[in-house]
């Protein structure tokens, strides 16, 4: 329909009327008209952009936005290495409106205007890709029920973000929940069962005395003798877990340990100080590597007044290097050749400033072969991040406790994300909910 055939009744329609109550109907015609007019003459509807480059007002915002217009029903697209993984969408379910009452940047584009961004960003000679969005992932937490929000800078990222998620723990992986979850992030664990090695510093605090005592307790609720054998079940389940498809997400001691109990699945490596029971002979010489997903050759440290698991994650000394020169860096994956890693790695910048934590980043020369490094710091053979595939699904290791937090010393008070809406620390965090979203096609050869 051509537009002059619209006017031409809404010029019949704006003539003026003696009777008043024709006129009062002709006027409201007119407003319904001119309702339509962008439907019946062809214009097409908009679509968003939301940029994600240095310009974007709230980058972890934008990542909710995105996860929240995806759980509509509606689909998007990610535009791999464009404007730092930049999205794209329909102009519906409210996403304008919400995306400035969140303070989100958003661009409006023609159906045209779109499409040739779409072409552009798929075209032969650049290093972008355009991924499509689907249904995004059921989000499940692996966090024991007493642990503050602030203990964990994922349930910090998805609560900013406004991302929906449920809380599991032990008694729950054991019956069988995680088969109703896509995504699980594995909170601040030692799954090795030697309560985070705090015993040297705090084993006369109440707060440790309160966590012993408690992971004790449910352990013998569930029929273990030992915290250890417990851990070692839950382990093996998320693991089977994984190899069913699911995609695993793990940060500081929840990923040296995960693998640490793996290669020690038939040996007790808990000191009797800590674990109450005889500890194994040669454990250094009976580890499995075989089991493990992400590490090898590595060996533990069994002295439990040493603040160490054992030597896949690099020893902290805060003296040896400035804050404001502790950087690490991201990988620049091809979009079009590697996907994965190049969605995991989506930020507005390279660089990304260093923090610490009980496994503060891994030795480069204890990660397998098979496992892709996403990020280190250069010169200094230390690996921040990592992914890797096991079965049908995939494991992403991100060294550090908080990415807005240098230090993280427990009892000091909580990240306000508020402050930090553009941090590219916590940006990695949140590709990750929105990788399992994406479509996934076949690798190129």
């Amino acid at each position: 329909m051509k537009i002059d055939r619209i006017l031409q009744p809404i010029k019949w329609l704006h003539q003026p009327e003696t009777n008043e109550k024709l006129y009062s109907l002709r006027r409201l015609l007119l407003a319904l008209l001119l309702c339509l007019i962008p439907i019946g003459a062809g214009i097409a509807q908009s679509r968003v952009l939301i940029p994600m480059d240095a310009g974007q007002t709230n980058h972890l915002k934008a990542y909710g936005l995105m996860f929240q217009h995806l759980a509509t029903g509606e689909t998007g697209t990610w535009l791999l290495n464009y404007r730092g993984g930049s999205f794209l969408t329909t102009n519906r379910s409210d996403i304008v409106r919400n995306a400035r009452i969140r303070n989100v940047g958003v661009e409006l584009l023609s159906e045209s205007q779109a499409q040739a961004l779409i072409r552009e960003v798929e075209s032969q000679g650049a290093n972008t890709a355009a991924v499509n969005l689907e249904k995004v992932p059921k989000i499940a937490v692996y966090t024991p029920p007493q642990a503050l929000p602030w203990d964990d800078a994922v349930t910090l990222a998805l609560d900013y973000a406004e991302v929906p998620y449920e809380k599991l723990y032990d008694r729950e992986v054991l019956r069988g929940d995680l088969a109703e979850y896509d995504w699980l992030h594995l909170h601040h664990e030692d799954f090795t069962g030697q309560y985070g090695k705090f015993y040297a510093m705090y084993r006369n605090a109440p707060w440790y005395i309160e966590r012993v005592n408690k992971q004790k307790a449910m352990a013998q609720e569930l029929g273990y003798a030992k915290v250890s054998a417990l851990k070692l079940d839950v382990v093996l389940t998320i693991k089977e877990y994984i190899g069913n498809g699911g995609f695993l997400f793990a940060m500081c001691s929840g990923t040296n340990t995960f693998d640490i109990a793996l290669a020690a699945r038939e040996l007790d490596i808990v000191p009797p100080e800590i674990g109450g029971f005889p500890m194994d002979t040669n454990i250094n010489q009976r580890l499995d590597y075989e089991e493990t997903l992400a590490f090898s050759n590595f060996s533990l440290v069994n002295d439990p007044f040493i603040y160490q698991h054992g030597d896949i994650d690099v020893e902290v000394n805060l003296n040896q290097l400035s804050e404001s020169l502790d950087y690490f860096t991201l990988f620049d994956f091809s979009a079009k050749w590697d996907p994965v890693p190049t969605m995991l790695t989506q930020n507005h910048v390279s660089s990304i400033p260093g923090f610490y934590g009980q496994t503060t980043a891994f030795r480069k020369d204890k990660v397998k072969s098979n496992v892709v490094i996403l990020a280190e710091s250069p010169g200094r053979d230390q690996v921040k991040y990592l992914h890797g595939n096991y079965g049908k699904g995939t494991f992403t290791f991100y060294a550090g406790h908080d990415p807005e937090d240098y230090t993280h010393r427990v009892g000091d008070p909580p990240t306000d994300l508020s402050l930090h809406v553009n941090s590219p620390g916590y940006r990695l965090i949140l590709n990750n909910i929105l990788f399992p979203a994406a479509e996934k096609k076949k690798k190129e050869t």
